[in-house]
């Protein structure tokens, strides 16, 4: 007897519809072919055992699987539960009348119990798409599922449950989730705010300024001067997410099965933090089964980098390539995949190996040369996609003690928000641009003139402070950035000079 059964592969962020195509007939073998990898194949022994373990039997007969298309890799053990189902309709223990109706993906414990897969959110958006009618899987992946419309998602426990279910013998509780509902209640909630900060208000500006034109950023200072406090409360004055995004990021999180138990959609911008002993390919992504880097986890949010220097150079040097097109592409023998990267990027270091230059109070004690030579570690094309550079000094005692809490996140929040939203109207035309910090050469033209006093002060900054060609660009970026927080449709000296400030590490006497 023949039977199909439906499942789902994932290509990056996408899925792609499986056929899982069950024959038995006479004989005794066991055959699974369609490119299945070590893990799909190793599937055979958990469905025997769950099987007999849940009240059925493996046919004692002759089994060939075929998974289409044959030209895709199989590969993890999503697929257990719906070779498991195809195998009991194949051999009659079930009936197979309504199987062309449901996707149907779950690990199978030994017991018959089900544990969670990756991917529930997109493979959702697939069989939606497709046309068809439900999804079952694991419980703990169903409302990360039910967030799409238009497809009845089912979530189980068992494998008795996913039979009993198929056999008309009983209901599965099918999972509804109101994702616009559950989106605005989570983007209301509160997370570490601007009002926590003491002192530090050049830097907390310069934290708005990048948030508002989408720059990357670089602080430098000694330690304990406040560079992750203030770097991990930059989410909060960045403008909420939109639906749009949240299910974008979504997915990536769910294709690396990141998004916790019983989860819907993300409703907080990511905030990636990893530690400086990290490899290239968990960067950037990859592995022999690829799946998202780091850099596609901060997709609509930050990486923070702290310690920059002590990052191996081939981990920073990966970086590039996304901070330029914000996508990430994973190349193989027989396939690529593509990972969305759309993210702000805030790093920070000590000024030197000791960490006291420039320090107010304390003495930097390197040799001669060592400060450029630590800054050397990092490559001038990756300074080059960094907008702001800031120094940031330690807060004096007098500030700390201070009753007086600072200007909180949600009022920085709106002034950025109000700042975005002119640039969304200024590039409506290009769908690919969404902040000031993407505009090219070219864009400046239009977007970022000058006048004559503008350009007398640019000229003399170029000149006096030794700042290099690449500055200047980065430069009115900025400029045409803090314009829009004031709401000024032209850039104009006062919005060159603070930009100018943002450019320590361009100058020639830094680092002496």
């Amino acid at each position: 007897m023949l039977v199909k059964t439906f499942g789902s592969a994932l290509s990056g962020i996408d899925a792609i519809i499986v056929t899982v195509e069950v024959s038995i007939t006479r004989g005794v073998s066991f055959f699974m072919v369609g490119l299945p990898d070590n893990v799909v194949r190793e599937s055979q022994q958990r469905i025997t055992t769950a099987l007999e373990n849940t009240g059925f039997r493996m046919p004692g007969r002759r089994i060939v699987i075929n998974m289409a298309p044959a030209g895709i890799r199989k590969e993890g053990t999503a697929y257990d539960l719906t070779l498991a189902v195809g195998i009991l309709a194949a051999s009659g223990q079930i009936p197979g009348a309504d199987l062309g109706e449901y996707i149907i993906m779950g690990e199978l414990s030994l017991d018959g119990s089900l544990r969670p897969v990756k991917g529930a959110l997109p493979i959702a958006v697939r069989a939606a798409g497709e046309g068809f009618r439900g999804f079952i899987l694991p419980e703990q992946n169903a409302r990360e599922a039910a967030v799409v419309s238009g497809l009845e998602v089912y979530g189980a426990t068992r494998l008795k449950e996913v039979s009993d279910f198929l056999s008309g013998k009983r209901q599965l509780r099918r999972i509804m989730v109101d994702a616009r509902h559950d989106f605005m209640q989570g983007v209301k909630e509160q997370g570490e705010d601007f009002s926590d900060v003491r002192g530090q208000e050049n830097v907390k500006r310069a934290l708005e300024i990048a948030a508002a034109g989408g720059h990357n950023m670089l602080m430098i200072g000694s330690a304990g001067s406040g560079k992750t406090m203030l770097a991990r409360r930059l989410p909060s004055i960045l403008p909420p997410f939109t639906l749009r995004e949240s299910l974008e990021t979504t997915k990536i999180h769910s294709v690396a099965g990141k998004t916790g138990a019983n989860h819907s959609l993300m409703t907080r911008r990511p905030f990636r933090s990893p530690h400086s002993s990290i490899s290239a390919v968990a960067m950037a992504g990859g592995g022999s089964v690829p799946q998202p880097g780091e850099v596609s986890l901060a997709h609509n949010g930050v990486l923070f980098l702290d310690e920059l220097p002590e990052f191996q150079r081939n981990v920073l040097e990966v970086m590039r390539q996304p901070l330029e097109d914000r996508m990430v592409d994973i190349s193989r023998a027989r396939y690529s995949v593509r990972y969305p990267a759309g993210f702000m990027l805030v790093a920070s270091m000590n000024p030197c190996p000791c960490g006291y230059y420039n320090h107010p109070d304390k003495e930097c004690v390197c040799q001669p040369g060592m400060v450029r030579k630590y800054l050397n570690r990092i490559s001038g094309p990756l300074l080059d996609r960094i907008d702001i550079h800031i120094e940031v000094v330690p807060v004096p005692f007098e500030k700390l003690s201070q009753p007086d809490r600072a200007e909180d996140s949600a009022s920085v929040g709106k002034r950025v928000a109000a700042a975005r939203q002119i640039q969304e109207e200024r590039f409506a035309a290009d769908p690919a641009l969404h902040c000031n910090a993407q505009m090219n050469t070219r864009m400046l033209g239009v977007y970022c003139k000058t006048g004559s006093a503008c350009n007398l002060l640019l000229k003399n900054a170029m000149h006096r402070l030794g700042l290099s060609a690449r500055a200047y660009d980065r430069i009115l970026k900025l400029s045409r950035t803090i314009a829009d927080l004031e709401g000024s449709k032209a850039i104009e000296t006062p919005h060159i000079a603070e930009a100018i400030q943002y450019r320590s590490l361009d100058r020639e006497t830094w680092a002496g």
